[in-house]
């Protein structure tokens, strides 16, 4: 049976997690401002915070497959906090980049075992695993608005106050782990998926994954300084823009759990990813104002599959959920920085709408990796409800 509370105080945890990938971005305005790095160095501490979390992702995917890991999802918050709080202290490079890096290792360490717990806690439940991945939407939707409301106001100097929503996502997870441990001993059951292993499936999910991370993470880096040089170098402009992609993505995931409860994750998905290029078209291409109106799109379109793919991951890979929950709940949100660099250099060398223009590819290769996929379980259908037809793929 589905714990509404435990997911709710796991959904939060995942907020205080999130701010931190969040907030990495929203710091790039900043460190370009007060110590002048180009956009190539500036997107380089999302490369170190997103590198280390890569590839440490499925390492601790694999060892929470092999042992039940619960104290790695306190810790591992405590580490991201850390991480971002210490990465505006000293005025070194290397250093900065170590702290995000280290940020990074607490981030990756704490998805796989906390995606394991949601789905146990959520039943199987799409809407209440949509609700644990809105939690992480809602810390990434935040982290501007914090950032600016400390660095704004006091500089890079007042990062170490960035280490609060860490403390409060310890604080309000250790009864949760209280409770499924009590649960476990009970003799309860573990809801999760069973069956053979969908290998080249998984693959081309995870695949799926990266594109759609490199599209998300691009924007995210890069959209506040783009919205303040098409909207008059505004800063309020700039944070305004970071905020709309990062709020978009709770409607996007609260709406792809209702979905997959009408119809099937695969075909929420790929219309969702059609509509996504679209979107991203609209955010590089459209001048003025109405810009925000594609960034809010965007997000909601990239932001709709994002519990859904965890969930089919975990059921393409049955046998190793915490594996397939490291990369598909982790590296959606981290591995797309590894691009960055890329993009930053294109950007110095060009402009940063040249920059950015690739990224309209990267939904479009995303829906066409999902077409040839099938959705493993049948959509949850409400008791008294007459079973719907998935909807023809776009």
């Amino acid at each position: 049976m589905t714990s509404p509370r435990s997911i709710g105080l796991l959904a939060f945890g995942h907020a205080c997690v999130d701010v931190y990938q969040g907030a990495v971005a929203a710091l790039v305005p900043f460190f370009i401002a007060e110590r002048d790095y180009t956009y190539a160095a500036a997107s380089g501490i999302v490369l170190a915070a997103s590198l280390l979390s890569s590839i440490a992702q499925p390492v601790f995917g694999a060892l929470t497959d092999r042992w039940a890991l619960p104290w790695l999802v306190p810790v591992s918050t405590f580490v991201g906090g850390v991480g971002i709080a210490l990465s505006g202290v000293g005025g070194s490079y290397a250093l900065t980049l170590a702290f995000a890096a280290v940020s990074g290792i607490g981030v990756a360490a704490y998805h796989p075992e906390s995606a394991r717990l949601a789905r146990i806690a959520s039943a199987g439940s799409h809407r209440a695993m949509a609700l644990f991945s809105t939690g992480g939407n809602i810390g990434f939707a935040l982290a501007p608005l914090l950032v600016a409301a400390f660095v704004a106001t006091g500089g890079l100097a007042l990062t170490p106050l960035l280490v609060l929503p860490a403390l409060a996502g310890i604080a309000v997870t250790l009864p949760v782990l209280t409770a499924l441990a009590r649960s476990r001993t009970a003799g309860g059951t573990d809801h999760l998926p069973t069956g053979a292993d969908d290998i080249p499936a998984f693959v081309r999910l995870s695949l799926a994954v990266v594109f759609r991370s490199i599209a998300f993470v691009g924007l995210s880096t890069f959209i506040a300084l783009f919205a303040q040089e098409r909207l008059g170098g505004s800063s309020t402009a700039g944070t305004a823009a970071l905020f709309v992609l990062y709020a978009g993505g709770i409607v996007g995931s609260l709406a792809g759990g209702s979905l997959a409860h009408r119809w099937d994750r695969v075909s929420v998905s790929r219309w969702s990813y059609g509509l996504s290029t679209l979107a991203v078209a609209g955010v590089v291409w459209v001048p003025g104002p109405l810009m925000y109106v594609f960034v809010a799109l965007t997000s909601i379109g990239l932001y709709v599959p994002f519990s859904l793919q965890v969930t089919l991951g975990q059921d393409y890979l049955p046998s190793r959920v915490g594996t397939a929950s490291g990369i598909t709940l982790g590296l959606t949100v981290s591995i797309g920085g590894l691009a960055s660099p890329a993009i930053g250099a294109l950007a110095d060398a060009t402009s940063l709408q040249t920059a950015l223009a690739p990224l309209v590819l990267m939904p479009l290769l995303t829906w066409a990796l999902y077409r040839p996929l099938t959705d493993p379980a049948p959509p949850q259908q409400p008791a008294a409800a007459a079973p719907a037809h998935s909807p023809a793929a776009p």
